[in-house]
């Protein structure tokens, strides 16, 4: 039986808190209940990132780049091991491997960075109001309210675009990357198939096969994940069986706080050629 969005959330957070394990720099954290066949990219980048953080706690996760060589086992935790290539007074470098019994599921590069003071400005198209209620949307596996004007399950042609507002139950700010990492693995793959009539993110493993292959995130500012963000987000290519998507993060109030793109495997069955 599906969990309660409840039960999600509370899975999650009980993934987010990684155990110290036996060899430096390592962790072991188990996986969420979600009833797939794999582990979903998300739990591994947001995993990633804590350990990332947890390595370096003095300094914040400024970004981090993900590869996926293989499908990680549900029924099996995850150990992560981060090793220090560099770490100075104000910025470090790591590697975070993520491994089962089988091999390597997951690699990421994660570069950490002190606050400081300095000059700021962004130049971003404007942040359009929230979304009322009527727009609210069930997206499983996120555990937490979302909005949006799209369809991604609709069989229509539309625009590689989409425009996503997100909201988690009151959360530590200092999950709030995490959280929000793990939100952007969602929506990217099926933002690049809106294009193609008579297909949508619902005809996943019938009409068409996906993975990603490759997940970057970078986090600008501090920001909370329990006030409202909006994630806007455009495909703007897909040829030879890959598709291409980035996206932003912005505050209600505009201010840009993350970044993030993906790239992914995306092939047709026959009979949806």
């Amino acid at each position: 039986m599906p969990l309660a969005t409840s039960e999600l959330w509370d899975d999650l957070l009980s993934c987010l808190d990684l155990r110290p394990a036996p060899g430096g720099s390592h962790y072991e954290a188990r996986n969420q209940r979600l009833g797939y066949h794999r582990l979903f990219g998300g739990q591994l980048l947001a995993q990633s990132v804590r350990a990332a953080r947890l390595s370096c706690p003095d300094k914040d996760v400024k970004s981090l780049h993900m590869l996926f060589p293989r499908a990680g086992r549900p029924e099996e935790s995850v150990r992560y091991e981060v090793e220090r290539h560099h770490e100075g007074g104000t910025f470090a470098t790591l590697t975070v491997v993520a491994r089962q019994t089988h091999g390597v599921v997951a690699t990421a590069t994660a570069s950490l960075h002190c606050a400081e003071d300095g000059p700021a400005h962004q130049s971003t198209e404007p942040v359009p109001p929230l979304l009322g209620p009527e727009h609210r949307i069930e997206l499983h596996p996120l555990p937490w309210e979302t909005r949006t004007a799209a369809d991604l399950d609709s069989p229509d042609a539309a625009p590689p675009v989409l425009d996503l507002w997100m909201r988690t139950p009151a959360a530590d700010a200092a999950l709030a990357p995490a959280l929000t990492a793990y939100a952007t693995d969602l929506t990217l793959i099926g933002t690049a198939l809106r294009p193609l009539e008579g297909l949508g993110q619902r005809d996943a493993q019938k009409a068409f096969t996906s993975a990603v292959t490759s997940h970057t995130v970078w986090f600008h500012r501090p920001f909370r994940a329990d006030d409202w963000l909006l994630l806007r987000q455009h495909s703007p290519v897909l040829a030879h069986g890959r598709c291409f998507g980035r996206g932003d993060v912005f505050t209600r109030d505009g201010s840009l706080v993350a970044s993030y793109a993906q790239e992914a495997l995306l092939r047709l069955a026959r009979e949806a050629v």
